[in-house]
């Protein structure tokens, strides 16, 4: 019996695990190994992918994956809720937050030692979604974005701890497991193996310790001081559930100590160890975790008979010898060529495996993984008392029978959107635009007034009113509605909602080629399109990262908003919401259409497999909600005040001056009419192949936000434009803008990821496919009209 075949309700034990590469490693990791148990809590409304509950934490996979999985002993999940009932009843004593333990007996006697000199650089190591960049902040009162999303982070950052300047901690990305499975993966291994941190600080989601410890295991072999911070001992202890610390920490061999990140609790504590072991280079007591005892002690004669043929050559390749064993029984071909191997040493290592495997009974992968559960679950049985199931997990499991449910769960989707956007652009965002607007226009007047009166040079005075209170002012005014849309977009992301619509989306988008986790790139695309494409990153496959790169530049990000809002009310006031409807609906369908083509023409193959893990549904925190709407702000104003100030001196100079410098009192004679003219005849065929038209789509690349700015100085206000431009043109203008490539900002960013190629594609396929959509509209345009 396979896993597809579990209904709802039903929990079993996992025989085997099918498949091979990356994924069935991936899955090893996960915890789904022979032996565990695992249930099916549902599928998604389309009816794939599934979701399943594996070592007490949610897991998302697809059928089509489900099915290599081979399951046994079937029975009812109610009888082992009965199970953890009865266990709940025993007791273990353990220090709350911040009290004093015996952690201090732990550390060893340093007297006469020398203390390790210099700045001691910290690398901050966990799971995705346990609460790493809420730690890192406290630790460092750094302001990163904190979501309820796994792979939030997707690039390093790092930062002094408060108080000690001498120290840097590096926030990595989540990572399962030192077998990278997705890239971001990579930055945290290639981090941890190469650039030697003074320690670790491994934070564990004490709610979900087994599966936390796994990635535990591996960071000891290393043989690097650390220390664990086991994060939301708040929530264990509030639902019941119990920690030894002490006796864990004799276990492990470390120092562990429990704090709560959100609240701030024990992260006192937590520095003093970290800065303790740091300086007198504690390192782990313990390294090995295979038992001798446990089927004949196949793996432990195994792991150190590798160990004996490879210390040489660790040596050389300054890789941990346990480590390197470890991986080179996986089969990590990384770690193997690193090492440098004789072809004979390569054999002797095979045979080595191969009779372990015979003795064993499990594949090399499969013997490792559970060796490593093994130990986690034989010190879990020792020093945990899970906590009854939370208010958190009570809570999300009757918010997924509307928001996950087969009937509910599209319609809810697209019905917050909605109100999203509803609420931005016409209710408050709007609200709140319109008195900026009124105070931006006061000032532009006594500015112009003070000029007047002090008899300023006409030049200068032009520069001042008509260049950059007009042209900056117009664009500071849409800074409301950027604000109140990252505010609506902050409050899904930390409540775990968008997990959600990507478990929801995922058979929908792998229709057209994408993986579900594609729609959290593409949703944030709708705010900025350079974090977007950083978080392609958090996708498993090179061609699902290139793929939605590609197609998040059609969503219509927050600086293309002034343009839309500026359009609709000029040309289009009474069906302003339509229209903006319906440019947001005409990026996403041409994203749609160039995805199905390219998945049968530039971007072959299936996309990757579906495996997500679920967070629980939480409240939004209002300071980290508030943070990223300042930084979202100061983001937009620092462009406004630097790029867009800049462009507009820029256009005012060209459109002012001619090819001799002198001054111009009609701007066709400018230096702007001879450069845009000479390409406008590409934008005839459009209906707005004017040279001022195609100076602000110019504009536009260096920040979308000025073609607005630009417009409204080449053509002298609002007014000027309603005579430039049709409704038709005007309406053929925002289709184009919608779909040209994006700003610099982002193509930059392409450029860092994919390479100097790979932007100037995007850059010239963005335009053709900008020109070919627009020449429709427009054509489809005259012919109705």
């Amino acid at each position: 019996m396979n896993l597809r075949e579990l209904k709802i309700g039903e929990s079993a034990i996992i025989k085997s695990v099918g498949g091979n590469g990356a994924l069935r490693q991936h899955f090893l990791d996960m915890g789904m190994i022979p032996g565990s148990e695992v249930s099916l809590v549902k599928y998604a409304p389309l009816g794939d992918p599934m979701e399943l509950i594996v070592s007490g934490y949610s897991l998302t996979i697809r059928l089509a994956d489900a099915e290599k999985i081979e399951i046994e002993n079937v029975r009812n999940t109610e009888e082992i809720s009965e199970k953890i009932k009865k266990e709940l009843k025993k007791d273990i004593p353990h220090p709350s937050i911040g009290e004093e333990f015996k952690t201090h007996d732990y550390h060893k006697e340093h007297s006469g030692e020398k203390v390790k000199k210099g700045k001691l650089t910290f690398a901050l190591v966990g799971n995705q979604n346990c609460g790493k960049t809420t730690l890192f902040n406290q630790l460092t009162g750094s302001n990163q974005h904190v979501g309820n999303f796994p792979g939030v982070t997707v690039d390093r950052k790092s930062g002094s701890i408060k108080g000690h300047l001498e120290t840097e901690v590096v926030d990595l990305p989540g990572i399962y497991s030192m077998s990278p499975y997705t890239s971001e993966e990579v930055v945290s291994r290639k981090f941890v193996l190469e650039e030697k941190p003074s320690a670790i600080i491994n934070i564990v989601d004490a709610t979900n310790i087994e599966r936390n410890l796994y990635l535990t295991m591996q960071l000891l072999e290393l043989n690097i001081p650390m220390v664990i911070a086991l994060n939301m001992m708040d929530e264990v202890k509030g639902n019941g559930g119990s920690i030894n610390i002490n006796l864990l920490e004799k276990l492990i061999q470390v120092p562990v100590v429990p704090i709560s990140a959100a609240k701030n609790e024990g992260v006192d504590e937590l520095i003093a160890h970290a800065l303790h072991i740091a300086k007198y280079d504690e390192k782990p007591g313990r390294e090995d975790f295979c038992d001798k005892e446990d089927h004949g002690g196949a793996v432990h004669r195994a792991m150190h008979a590798i160990m004996s043929i490879i210390e040489d050559h660790v040596e050389k390749a300054d890789i941990p010898i346990r480590f390197a064993a470890s991986k080179i029984m996986e089969g990590d071909t990384l770690v193997k060529d690193a090492l440098d191997l004789h072809k004979n040493d390569l054999e002797t290592l095979e045979k080595i495996v191969c009779q372990m495997e015979e003795e064993r009974g499990l594949d090399r992968a499969a013997a490792i993984a559970d060796m490593r559960f093994t130990f986690i679950r034989r010190i879990c049985s020792q020093t945990v008392i899970k906590p009854k199931a939370s208010k958190e997990q009570l809570r999300s499991k009757q918010l997924d029978k509307f928001f996950t449910g087969k009937w509910t769960a599209i319609p809810a989707f697209i019905g917050i959107m909605l109100v999203v956007f509803y609420l931005t652009f016409n209710v408050i965002g709007a609200f709140l635009q319109g008195i900026l607007e009124d105070i931006i226009s006061f000032i532009t007047d006594k500015i112009d007034a003070l000029l007047t009166a002090s008899d300023v040079a006409k030049p200068i005075h032009s520069l001042i009113t008509d260049g950059i209170c007009t042209g900056v002012g117009s664009v500071l005014s849409f800074v409301p509605i950027i604000v109140i849309l990252y505010f609506f977009l902050s409050l899904l992301e930390d409540s775990g909602y968008m997990a959600r619509v990507a478990f929801v989306m995922d058979k929908l988008l792998r229709k057209i080629g994408l993986s579900g986790r594609s729609i959290v790139p593409m949703l944030i695309g709708f705010g900025c399109s350079v974090p977007a494409i950083m978080a392609t990153r958090t996708l498993p496959s090179d061609r699902d990262r290139k793929m939605t790169r590609i197609l998040i530049p059609f969503m219509s990000c927050s600086a293309k908003m002034p343009i839309y809002s500026f359009f609709a009310a000029a040309f289009f006031p009474k069906y302003a919401p339509l229209v903006m409807i319906t440019l947001y609906l005409t990026g996403i369908i041409v994203a749609i259409l160039l995805s199905i083509l390219g998945k049968n023409t530039f971007f072959k193959g299936e996309a990757v497999p579906f495996v997500m893990e679920l967070p629980n549904y939480r409240l939004p925190g209002i300071k980290n909600v508030s943070l990223l709407m300042w930084d979202k702000a100061k983001d937009f104003i620092q462009r406004a005040f630097t790029v867009i100030f800049i462009g507009t001196i820029v256009v005012w100079f060209l459109q002012n001056f001619n090819l001799s410098f002198k001054m111009v009192k009609d701007s066709e004679d400018s230096i702007l009419a001879v450069i845009a003219g000479g390409i406008s005849p590409i934008f005839a065929p459009l209906g707005f192949g004017n040279w001022k038209a195609v100076t602000a789509l110019i504009s536009g690349f260096l920040a979308k936000e000025s073609v607005v700015s630009t417009l409204t100085v080449l053509f002298g206000g609002t007014g000027g434009i309603k005579t430039g431009l049709t409704g038709l043109s005007a309406f053929t203008f925002l289709i184009f803008c919608l779909l040209y490539t994006p700003c610099v900002a982002a193509v930059a960013t392409v450029k860092k990821e994919s390479g100097r190629l790979s932007a100037l594609k995007m850059v010239i396929f963005q335009c053709v496919v900008a020109w070919i959509v627009a020449f429709l509209v427009h054509f489809v345009g005259m012919l109705v009209c």
